[in-house]
This record gives structure tokens, sequence and C-alpha cells, in this order.
């Protein structure tokens, strides 16, 4: 296609003459995001066909445009109306059009516990005998899309750092906060992206003000920091997966959430700027089931992986639901949540010093000893009120004159009002602390301050209820937070982290991998006092939870894989990951989940990541551009809308004739994903394997686990490889073994080894 130069479409733009006020203009207009493919120019100018569209706008509205995309892709995010946007996705070389979707955020010792999980360090170079979590020695960049960063924390020093790569081509934008921002060799780039419809509202600089980004990169790439904790809890060292890496920061979030097309404007600068790896700590809700071409995400993360960009994206906080993970396109790193090792304990104890364990981050500063009245919600209902409504401790269901001086025991399966909504109940009324019953938040610990406030399981509930009826004058007290290290059993997947079948293809297994994502441990804004307990200063470091801190654990991973392997494709890096990844849990027992069944693939992909394991894979399956547009043409994507997505296609390829969604179990994916089997015909898979251990002549066999009612044949069972022979394919045969039908999802896992490498793959075989 023609390009059309950077001076040329300013020149019109500068010459459009409209001059409507703003407020005229935009009257009935939304943000819609233009996609046009990919670009096809290096150098950052405009498609002919891009410019075109572009210029015809401008010129009857000059204050349309939001963003204008054109170094990994090309496009635009602009004011339009309905009819507009219309008229826009009819026009050649236009991919998508679709209204700018806000997206949401997916809200310490986790390394070391993964490190202590697979009982071996990761070395930062082959053969070193140093730490490669230590400053320095990883020289890859991580780009972050995110709630942007606070560049004075300790975490983002530059004291042991080199100077920054030559390759860089990013910037730091001015800020116009009132501190003022500073990259340094750390972390060597900033860029924020403000929608001019909340311009005036939101601060121009790439400076945290919520703290979810400033978490997120430090668990990715910050400083080794030792004795730091928050507020004596989870003391002990804070570093981030790949410390020696440099972070640069895409500030795409605010108070108002996500915009789609900041994320886009973020990806296309991202590219251009030379990251090594993109991390993204959001994504939709699972409600939403985006389309991949109106999906910022998968779109913009599709043009980073095709110039060799890695990019990790959190599965969603939507879980435990079946069909709820997000980020869902091959071509991302899909992320879900585990527990570590470590319980934050906030006990009740009974009258008759009886100890229940709870689980709570509170101060509390009230005796020890059980001194004080205990109540149950229904019993201190009010007289207008329902007893579900008090038993659930609602706003407005409780008597003062029942919860004043007292401990209150609450349900909470109302769904209706957050903990934090029932703390401020209880305490407008007067009451000393509160026992929040639910059974899926009790391995997640929540921050209540300075309230007494635990939470404990429906069985522990049923012993306190117990001791209620059984007692005139019940008692109770509710101790503060202690952190309890070596928990067991962990990891554990989290209740909240997003689950698999993917809602768009039940042949594609999502997520891919695991990481911890429940209390993390890492640095945060500095001038949170809302944050801080009474007399306190606000907290240097902050405890999270969500795929989001599972997200950034796996980034750091990636970086490290990287810096040791500069060559590597992204898909080669995520197979490195997958394909090493453990199953087992710190009693060497199956890792489970948050209700203590075995979790299985739908949960956790291939596992919970190992640290030093991806540098040391054996052998990797490396998807290519071939693969991803064949996916495209099985899912179905025709060809002339493949080519505007990747102009430059493989020699000789097409979409082919009988191209469904079954065939896209045949991508070159880690995993394998088998729908629709009845037993009736037998399905057949593919896949190619190529050598990047040391060993250039090495022999891998295979062994299989299948569960009943599936016979698993692999072809051929051995695999030799030689100098001249890196690349080796086989075939996998899943077929029914009569013993008994599959019904629902059944999982298993084909692994090679050659005695020092195990390349595991895991597999689901579903009925639906």
């Amino acid at each position: 296609m023609k390009v059309l130069s950077v001076s040329f479409f300013l020149f019109l733009f500068l010459l459009s003459p409209l001059r409507e006020t703003r407020a005229d203009e935009m009257k009935n207009d939304r943000i819609y995001i233009v996609y046009m493919g990919a670009a096809t120019s290096s150098e950052g100018s405009y498609r002919y066909d891009h410019a075109q569209i572009l210029s015809s706008l401008l010129k009857r509205k000059a204050n349309a445009l939001v963003h204008s995309y054109r170094h990994g892709f090309s496009g635009f995010a602009a004011h339009l109306t309905e009819e507009e946007a219309r008229s826009i996705a009819q026009k050649p070389g236009v991919v998508s059009v679709f209204e700018d979707p806000v997206l949401q955020l997916h809200t310490t010792r986790s390394w070391d516990f993964l490190h202590y999980q697979t009982d071996l360090e990761t070395d930062s170079k082959p053969g070193s005998d140093g730490d490669s979590q230590s400053s320095g020695q990883a020289d890859t960049i991580i780009g972050i899309l995110d709630t942007g960063i606070w560049p004075e924390s300790e975490s983002f020093s530059d004291k042991t750092m080199g100077p920054v790569p030559s390759r860089w081509r990013g910037t730091c934008m001015e800020s116009n906060d009132v501190d003022s921002f500073k990259c340094n060799r750390k972390l060597i780039g900033a860029r924020y992206y403000n929608d001019s419809d909340a311009a005036s509202a939101v601060p121009h600089t790439a400076r945290d003000m919520i703290g979810h980004g400033t978490h997120v990169a430090s668990t990715a790439a910050g400083n080794s920091l030792p004795d730091v904790s928050y507020y004596g809890l989870a003391s002990g060292t804070a570093k981030g997966g790949s410390p020696g890496s440099r972070i640069a920061m895409y500030r795409v979030c605010t108070f108002f959430g996500c915009r789609g097309s900041s994320i886009l404007a973020a990806f296309d600068d991202a590219i251009s700027d030379g990251v090594d790896v993109l991390s993204l700590s959001l994504g939709s809700s699972a409600v939403f089931e985006l389309e991949f071409s109106t999906d910022p995400i998968a779109i913009g993360a599709y043009h980073a992986v095709a110039k060799g960009i890695t990019v990790v994206c959190s599965a969603g906080n939507d879980g435990p639901s079946p069909q709820t993970v997000v980020n869902i396109a091959p071509w991302i790193l899909t992320v879900g949540a585990t527990t570590i090792d470590r319980d934050f304990e906030s006990d009740v104890v009974l009258g008759g010093n009886k100890v229940i364990k709870g689980e709570g981050i509170n101060f509390a500063n009230i005796k020890k000893s059980p001194a004080y009245p205990l109540i149950y919600g229904s019993s201190a209902k009010s007289n207008s009120s329902k007893v579900d409504d008090a038993r659930n401790c609602k706003p407005n269901s409780l008597g003062e004159d029942k919860i004043k001086g007292r401990i209150v025991l609450c349900d909470n399966d109302d769904g209706e009002y957050t903990q934090t909504e029932k703390l401020e109940e209880v305490k407008r009324l007067g009451g000393v602390g509160l026992i929040l019953i639910e059974d899926e938040t009790r391995a997640v610990a929540s921050r209540y301050g300075a309230f007494p406030l635990t939470v404990i399981t429906s069985k522990d509930a049923s012993e306190i209820l117990s001791y209620i009826n059984s007692t005139r004058n019940p008692v109770a007290t509710i101790l503060a937070t202690v952190s309890v290290e070596q928990y067991k059993p962990a990891p554990a997947v989290a209740y909240f982290s997003s689950r698999g079948p993917s809602y768009a293809t039940k042949n594609l297994l999502k997520p891919d991998i695991a990481a911890p994502g429940v209390n993390i441990l890492a640095a945060w804004i500095g001038n949170d006092t809302a944050e801080a307990p009474a007399g306190k200063e606000p907290p240097l470091f902050n405890l999270l939870s969500g795929t989001s801190m599972a997200c950034p654990h796996v980034s750091g991973i990636a970086a490290t894989v990287k810096s040791q392997n500069p060559s590597w494709s992204p898909s080669a890096i995520r197979s490195a990951i997958m394909t090493t990844a453990t199953q087992k849990n710190n009693l060497k027992a199956p890792i489970t989940t948050h209700s203590g069944s075995v979790a299985t693939p739908y949960d956790y992909g291939a596992g919970e990541v190992s640290p030093s394991g991806p540098l040391q894979p054996g052998l990797v399956y490396e998807t290519d551009t071939a693969d991803y547009l064949q996916f495209l043409c099985n899912h179905g994507y025709d060809i002339s809308k493949i080519k505007l997505i990747s102009p430059t296609l493989p020699d000789g390829f097409t979409c082919p004739k009988n191209a469904n969604a079954d065939l896209i179990s045949n991508m070159n994916y880690p995993s394998i994903a088998i729908s629709k089997f009845n037993g009736n015909e037998s399905k057949k898979v593919s896949r190619t394997v190529t050598n990047v251990g040391s060993d250039d002549e090495t022999q891998y066999t295979v062994s299989v686990s299948a569960a009943a009612g599936v016979d698993v044949k692999v072809i051929p069972d051995t695999l030799k490889f030689t100098k001249n022979s890196k690349k080796l394919s086989y075939q996998v045969i899943f077929s029914s073994n009569g013993s008994s039908s599959v019904k629902g999802a059944v999982f298993g896992s084909i692994t090679w080894t050659n005695g020092k490498h195990k390349v595991r793959s895991p597999f689901v075989v579903s009925s639906d």
C-alpha cells in the first residue's frame, strides 16, 4: 500500500476549515476504535488508506481524534456518531470498528516459595553460581500497562544498573504533578494516556495515584530489598522476578478504568520503544466475551508478538465459575492465580479459651482474653428488618442496642454488600469486632485497618454457633493478625482465579499457567495516608491479591528467560514456561483448588510456574505466524480480513476450504484441547518440538497419563534428535477405550524425557 508521510497528514489537519466548538461537535459522539490491521512502515508513517480516512474525518470534525496508531499496527480512536462508525466500517482497509471499551484491573515471600517448590535457585547466566534474581544481570526491558508507577520507590532505584540499552527508543514524558517525575537507568521510560473527555480530570503524569501499577512493576522487576514488611507483617526480602530488567511504564488506567483506546496506544508505542516483554494485569470482565477483532488487548498483543515481544496477561478474577477466563488469544500467555505458603491469621478466642482460626489483616488493639459479649447477626436484628438481612449484617438491619459493645458473627453469602460495608455498619453501631463467615475468601486476607475483623469457614462457624446457643453469656475476642509461614497445603488455586474452558473455543486450553497471586507483598505509592493505620506513616509496601499479582511473576520469569536466550521467540518462551510447570504442592500431593478438590488444567493450565525450569526446558513448541493465521481461519475469519491483519503472509498461505473450530486443536501449542469427543471416531493432532538443550544428539521417550474412557497413542514414541535434526514431529491419537464414555471433560498429560529434561504437555478431552 502507499504510504503518506506524517508531515502531509499534519498539513491536512492544520488546514482543516472546520472550527466548531468542542461541545457542539461532540454532543452526540462516543469514542470508537477503528482497527485497520498491520502497519506497513516501521518509520511511523501512515498507511495511505489510514491517512485518507483520517483526513476526511478531521476536515469535518477538527477535534475528533483521540489516538492514532501507526507503529505496530494501523488505526485510530476518534469521537464518532454511530452512523459515522458504521460508514467507516465499510471502507476498504478497515478490519473492525467498535466502541471504546473500558477494561478493569485484575486486582515477598512469593519468590522464595516458588524457589522452594522447585528445589532449585534460578541462575542468571547458564552455568553461573549467581542468583538470577540479582540486580544488574538481566538487561531485558519489561513494559507494563497499568495505573502508573511511583518512581521514588527504592524498588526502582538504579544504583546497581548500567547504562540504558542503546536499542531503547522510548521516552519519559513530562509530568504536571507537584513532585517532579523522573526516570532513571532502572525506570527507563514512562508514558501516560488521557482520552480527551477525561483530560481535565486526570493528571498529566505517569505517576501512580492508585498503587496497582507500582505493585505490579515491583513484582515483575523490582530490586531486591531486605527487611521490608507491611507494618511488621510478611517481613523479609521483597524482590521482583527479574531485578536486573529495566522497566517502562505505560499508564493506561485511571480511577475511571482502563480505556481500550489508551491500551492500543500503549501497545503501539511499546512496539516502537523496543520492549522485550509486555505485562498486562487487566482485561475485560468475563461477561463481555470480546471477539478477537474487537478486543484491544488481543489486537495489540498480536502485533507485539509479531515483532518478537512476549505478552503476558492476567486470566481475570471472575472465578471459580467455569468459562470465565479472559485474555484468551493463543498469542497471549494467560496467567491464573494461586496461594503461597503464608497465612495471615487473626484468631477468634471463645470463652474457655477455645481458639478458632480466622483470616484477615487487622491491627486490633482490644483485649486478648475473651471479654466481649458475642452475638449472631440474626439475634441482633432491628424490629423492621428481615432475619436473612440481619444474619448477613446488611446496613440498617441491626439494632444498635444489641450491637454496641459486642463482637458480631455474620454470614457473608448475600452478594449484595462488601465486607467493608458490613464492617462500617457494625462499627457505626458501636460494635467491638466482626467475624464473617465465608468459605471462599477464608484463604485470601483482606485489610481491615485497626478494626478487629476476621473471616472464618462455615465449618468453624458451626462450632461458634454451637457455643453461642449453648452458653448463657457467650464471650469472645479477636486477636491481631500474625504471619504464619510454611502454611500447608500450598499452592492452591485461588477462588477468584478465572477458569477455563475458553468462551471462544474449547479447542484451545486456557489459562496457560498459574503463579502466586494471593497476599503478595510489593512496593506501594508513597502518599497513601488512607491505607495507614492511625499514627503510622503511609506504607512503602502493600499486600494485594488477584490474577493481577500473578501476571507479573510470569512476566519477570519471561524476561529472565529472554535475557539468557535473546533469540528465542515469544512462543518458545511461553513453551518453556508451560512445559516445566509443577503440579505438586508442598505436601508433595496434587495441587488443589480453594475447595480442596484436585485442580485441573481448566483451573491452572499447565500448573504452577517454576522460576528455574524454563531456563533449561529441553524442548520447545514454537507457534509461528502461520499457526496464528490458521487459527483465525479456523475461528471464522476470511482471507481478505486476514490479509489486512497480517499483510505479509507466509508463502502459499490460504484459509483451507474445510476450516472449522475443531482444527484449532492442531495448532502447535504446548497444550492440547479436544472438543466434541463422542467416542465414535478417533481424533488426531500433530505437534512439532525443537531441541534447545545443550546436547545435539539426544533421545526423548514419551509417557502418557490418561483418564478413564480415553486411549491416547503417541506416534512415534521416541524422538531422536541430531545436530542436523533439531525439529521433530509426532502425532497424538485420542480414541475411546470402550470402558466408559467421556462425559464433560477429562484430563491427562504427555511427557517427553531424555533423563535430563521433562517436557510435559497437559491435555483435555471434552464431550462438549
